[in-house]
């Protein structure tokens, strides 16, 4: 599959930041319109008592830092889980053209689980969505770390 790669990177940046920090494991990876790989995130709730420190924040602003520039046309956010409301936001305001994401989140996701914001007609900004990627392998990272959590 296309983006597996990707999404691989996302899940090693998810366990390996989980483990040092304790956040919830999920990455993400911001690519450029050539694929190449320009900017990288994890959940930093937890690491810097960031409400907002989610790994899709962390990622979008890790690409417009390399990019030097906050419209991210052309380039494509590939996430471990399905994005919040907050994080559908700041994905369209971004300009990003592309969302993968792995994992269905049914208590909190707005791409499609509870809402489709990015999706919604109504929207002023249109982003492709490609979901499932790895799911089985997204969903059991999470499903470990809230194992171990209740334990």
């Amino acid at each position: 599959m296309k983006y597996e790669r990707a999404m691989e990177i996302s899940l090693e940046q998810a366990l390996f930041s989980s483990k040092a920090s304790g956040d919830v494991p999920v990455g993400a990876v911001v690519l450029d319109e050539a694929g190449r790989l320009v900017g990288i995130g994890s959940n930093r709730r937890e690491l810097l008592s960031d409400p907002v420190g989610h790994a899709e924040i962390v990622a979008i602003k890790s690409a417009a830092r390399a990019l030097g520039k906050w419209r991210l046309d052309g380039c494509t956010l590939v996430v471990t889980l399905e994005p919040c409301a907050m994080c559908a936001g700041a994905i369209a305001q971004s300009r990003i053209s592309r969302l993968v994401f792995g994992a269905f989140d049914e208590k909190a996701g707005a791409v499609g689980s509870l809402m489709d914001v990015l999706r919604d007609p109504r929207a002023p900004y249109k982003v492709e969505v490609i979901s499932g990627v790895m799911k089985e392998e997204c969903a059991s990272v999470l499903q470990e770390f809230f194992k171990e959590q209740r334990s």
